[in-house]
């Protein structure tokens, strides 16, 4: 233990671990007596006897390379935090001042960002970023901004219990053109490479904010915005982690519904990168995301011209039927649906034939998968027969009659 403190039930808990546990757990018990646990500075109480205890121990055993623990600081308050969110609206001086001082006090544990999420610090912080950086075109205090809004997000995610006061599920951050602006921005800044990670975060807080977004608000992104996504997944080696690439393809499966989206995205490439994208890859997550995007883009033709004219298309696509996940099979299927029903040109189908596509298609009648999928692909068949079925590429018992 760093910081001991005893909570109501008498029982004492490191503080940091406590405060991680009710903050995460959906019951907020004493994880030892099982008995109602509220988080409140009156109910943890520090136990400076149990504290002075240990750092005696370590004091003692310090010629054995155990190091002394400081004396824990006072618990963060949330009046300190709204003394920084007044800072953040001051001059430049202290706004940077402020900006670094509450990046500082959100790494350093969940409570301080809980008390963030209470005091609406997100608001300010976009405030900040579409105020100070967007509209000046000055990236100073971004790295920090960024970084605050990131662990908003994150404690968001980790207790599934955010509220319109977070800042982040307010309907007003699509009405307020310049907030989703000064974010779609940020993706296009340049940063050097040790600061990449700025793009990173922009992308998992872009992905709160659509995920919370309604059909109204999807429907009208503006071009930049997907322009700027797809960067982003176009350039995955250099600005982004994996998980940021995961959030970057959620946000396009969630905007690909809308006609206006879909063709915005194709008019960019998305087809193609998606295929690129997937040619190499190995995580059945990333596979999901992009199978997803792909079924949403071919609904229209221009996304079918698109994935036709990749010449490795068809055979990325039917090379993870049943080789990766139910999801996968299911729009796998769909994509060949729509490719057959209207781009099924002599070529098309040859070329499906030639890559195992109708294979695929015929061992899906013989093994156990939904219903809606076997009759799917028997609609396919059996459609194209006069092209399919005396060829040598699959075994004719396979064949439905």
């Amino acid at each position: 233990m760093k910081d001991p403190v005893t909570a109501i039930t008498g029982i004492t808990y490191d503080r940091e671990s406590i405060e991680h546990w009710l903050l995460t757990s959906k019951n907020t018990t004493c994880p030892v007596t099982k008995q109602p646990l509220p988080l409140s500075d009156a109910d943890l109480t520090p136990n400076h006897t149990l504290r002075r205890l240990i750092q005696a121990w370590c004091s003692e055993n310090s010629s054995k390379g155990v190091e002394r623990i400081p004396t824990p600081k006072p618990p963060l308050e949330k009046a300190q935090i709204l003394k920084l969110l007044k800072d953040l609206d001051g001059d430049h001086h202290h706004q940077l001042k402020a900006i670094k001082r509450l990046e500082t006090l959100a790494a350093e544990n969940e409570r301080n960002r809980k008390f963030m999420v209470e005091t609406s610090v997100a608001k300010a912080v976009f405030s900040y970023i579409a105020k100070y950086c967007f509209l000046r075109n000055q990236t100073e205090g971004l790295e920090q901004a960024m970084s605050i809004l990131h662990y908003i997000v994150r404690i968001k995610n980790s207790t599934n219990n955010m509220n319109s006061s977070s800042g982040l599920t307010d309907q007003n951050l699509f009405e307020n053109e310049h907030v989703m602006d000064s974010l779609t921005w940020v993706l296009s800044c340049t940063f050097e490479n040790n600061k990449n990670h700025i793009k990173a975060h922009t992308v998992f807080v872009l992905k709160s904010i659509v995920e919370k977004g309604n059909p109204n608000d999807l429907s009208r992104l503006k071009p930049e915005f997907f322009r700027n996504i797809l960067e982003v997944v176009k350039n995955r080696d250099k600005n982004i982690t994996h998980q940021g690439l995961n959030a970057a393809l959620q946000i396009l499966l969630q905007a690909g519904p809308y006609g206006r989206n879909r063709t915005v995205m194709v008019q960019y490439g998305a087809v193609f990168e998606l295929v690129e994208l997937e040619i190499n890859s190995t995580e059945r997550k990333t596979t999901e995301l992009v199978f997803g995007i792909l079924f949403h883009l071919c609904s229209c033709a221009d996304g079918r011209a698109q994935f036709l004219s990749h010449k490795a298309s068809i055979f990325v696509v039917s090379r993870r039927i049943l080789r990766v996940s139910q999801a996968v099979d299911d729009r796998a299927v769909m994509i060949f649906s729509l490719i057959c029903r209207f781009s099924g040109t002599k070529q098309v189908l040859r070329e499906m034939l030639e890559c195992g596509a109708v294979s695929r298609l015929c061992v899906l009648l013989q093994v156990e998968c939904a219903g809606y999928l076997k009759e799917r692909a028997r609609e396919m068949l059996k459609t194209h027969s006069g092209e399919w079925k005396d060829s040598p590429c699959i075994d004719e018992s396979h064949y439905p009659r």
